[in-house]
């Protein structure tokens, strides 16, 4: 039967897309609904971290940090072009955790995780050329080693595997009825431009973030999960460090603010953690936050920051697991997979962190095992696209592109590596002309590549989420590629 299925996805954020790949490389036939873009809400807006979660010993969360740590293994394999390992430098505080405290976490991080990453130790910030950037009265630190990704291009990336094993993604497509009938569901959908469609599926997997209980709701079942709906901001400054370590910096409210060097010339700060009640789709950062953020990185730092530094700045909501937790900060970041199955199965996921989304769509599959056939476990070996060589070969992908494509420079070729791996080859192939730019070094070419093959519409798609263009596009070029993309609908 057209437009019958195995698995209907609802949300097209990390969750969703691996939870696509994974379905649709075990055989089943899979079919995912966004409402608007890929990754266009929760899953751009972290802090671009694949770690374990130092902060979450101090909450026991000991199986999470061990899961999490195990992930960034398989990740930063599956994936060297789009994650990398980070130096971390975490300075002492006297007023906050002791230094033997500091020490015992990263001790026990250490274990946790595997060695194939550098292990933790202390520093005299003097002697660090990287932690010279802190002010004078912070002496001792610590460094350890985790990974940071771009996000919004792991989603993209889960989703275009998915795509080519067959799964049928629908972007921009919203999901306005869920109705349960005897041995399946019916889904109505509506897309931006109105057209109405209709699909049946076996079985439905709830991926829809903050909207996770408007989706329960809708599919009249009870909600087993009750879901937190948290807030984190970040905003973006010029570059107020060099070197090539971030930094983790403990706060008096028990919060931690990361500052991570960013698209080569900026600096990433956040997050906050705050409760959130509204509308996810109109969540921004507030003025409050801005100063909060600024203040601390200005505790830390030599070079002191204010709002008007901000070049850019992001919010997103996190439909966390409800643990009964008082503090924002302190909610899991675990995730509960919640299955009714009286009748056709649903399953709807409450919490869960970038970083182990990929064993959650194991756990997704599982949990469906006795209504499809079951097939072996393949996601941790498969490389993700473009992903087609070892972490330590990435500077020889990079001179290799240099050499095929002569016209590009060095930073242009390591962020087209970072974004595409090997499919960065055929980016030009054959390109007698580029066309023109749309800021910093994005040419048509590239443009014409993310709507033909990574579901990119509008200007929004293209600078921030399948690039960070954003950050060097003028207003010239922003209304440039507008029309642009709208000669190309």
């Amino acid at each position: 039967m057209e437009n019958a299925f195995d698995i209907a996805i609802i949300g097209g954020g990390i969750n969703g897309a691996g939870i696509a790949r994974d379905a649709a490389g075990r055989g089943l036939k899979v079919v995912l609904f966004e409402q608007s873009d890929l990754a266009g809400a929760t899953s751009s807006a972290s802090t671009k971290l694949i770690h374990g979660g130092l902060r979450y010993l101090e909450h026991y969360g000991f199986r999470l940090v061990r899961e999490a740590l195990a992930e960034r293994e398989i990740l930063a394999r599956i994936a060297p072009h789009n994650i990398w390992p980070l130096r971390f430098i975490l300075p002492h505080h006297k007023g906050l955790r002791p230094r033997w405290l500091l020490s015992l976490g990263l001790v026990i991080y250490d274990m946790l995780g595997n060695k194939s990453f550098a292990r933790a130790q202390a520093i005299n910030v003097a002697e660090d050329r990287d932690a010279s950037a802190l002010r004078p009265e912070f002496r001792k630190a610590f460094t350890y080693a985790d990974c940071w990704t771009d996000d919004a291009r792991l989603v993209v990336l889960n989703a275009r595997d998915a795509f080519e094993r067959g799964a049928d993604i629908r972007v921009r497509t919203q999901v306005t009825s869920v109705i349960r009938e005897e041995k399946c569901w019916r889904l109505e959908a509506v897309t931006e431009e109105g057209a109405r469609q209709e699909v049946r599926a076996k079985a439905i997997v709830n991926a829809a973030g903050p909207w996770v209980s408007d989706i329960v709701s809708r599919a009249g079942v009870a909600e087993k999960s009750k879901a937190r709906i948290v807030k984190g901001s970040h905003i973006v400054v010029p570059k107020i460090f060099d070197g090539e370590s971030a930094f983790i910096l403990q706060q008096g409210d028990g919060r931690i603010v990361f500052c991570i060097p960013y698209e080569r010339d900026f600096t990433l700060i956040g997050t906050t953690d705050e409760e959130f009640e509204g509308d996810p789709k109109g969540v921004r950062i507030s003025e409050s936050e801005i100063a909060y953020l600024c203040a601390a990185a200005s505790e830390y730092f030599r070079k002191q920051v204010v709002p008007k530094d901000v070049t850019w700045s992001y919010a997103g909501v996190r439909a966390l697991f409800d643990d009964r937790s008082s503090k924002a900060q302190e909610v899991t970041r675990d995730y509960v997979l919640a299955l009714d199955a009286n009748g056709p199965p649903i399953l709807s996921i409450y919490g869960g962190k970038l970083t182990t989304y990929r064993r959650l769509a194991e756990g997704v599959l599982t949990s469906f095992s006795e209504y499809f056939p079951r097939a072996p476990r393949w996601t941790d070996q498969a490389p993700l696209p473009g992903g087609e060589f070892k972490r330590e070969e990435f500077d020889a992908v990079v001179q290799r592109l240099r050499n095929a494509h002569d016209f590009l420079t060095h930073h242009h070729a390591v962020r087209l590596v970072h974004a595409y791996g090997m499919r960065a080859f055929g980016i030009f192939t054959g390109a007698d002309d580029l066309g023109e730019t749309f800021g910093g070094d994005l040419t048509a070419r590239e443009v014409d590549y993310l709507v033909a093959n990574e579901w990119a519409q509008t200007v929004e798609d293209v600078l921030w989420r399948r690039t960070k263009i954003g950050l060097r596009a003028g207003g010239g070029d922003v209304a440039r590629l507008e029309v642009y993309l709208a000669k190309r609908r």
